[in-house]
């Protein structure tokens, strides 16, 4: 039988010279140190666009509660165009569904137009 060089401390040592965003957790919990170049960018590229991807989400959502919320109508009409835009980006990018995005902007356009 053939012996590993090194042994569970190995691992550890290999990790504390990575940067946080080199280990990822895998679907089992355990945490793994990513291989290859490209696979360290990978992380690094998901993960920017994951906290992009999050704040435009609750900026977007955030608007489209305000907008709701609001009772005067030109002030609902100035909203409204920035709002559909913020939908249809995210909608773009596959951030939320686009018949999502088209019934969230329906939605608000019914308030909009029922306000006085």
């Amino acid at each position: 039988m053939v012996k590993k060089a090194g042994g569970p401390g190995l691992f550890q040592s290999v990790l504390a010279g990575l940067p946080e965003w080199a280990i990822f957790a895998a679907p089992n919990g355990e945490r793994k140190m990513a291989n290859h170049k490209s696979s360290i960018k990978r992380i690094r590229q998901t993960e920017t666009r994951n906290e992009r991807n999050r704040y435009q989400h609750k900026t977007t959502r955030n608007a489209v509660r305000d907008i709701r919320a609001t009772t005067a109508k030109k002030e609902a009409e100035e909203l409204l165009p920035k709002v559909s835009s913020m939908l249809d980006k995210l909608a773009k990018r596959n951030v939320i569904h686009k018949n999502k995005a088209a019934n969230l902007k329906s939605s608000i356009q019914k308030h909009v137009a029922a306000l006085k």
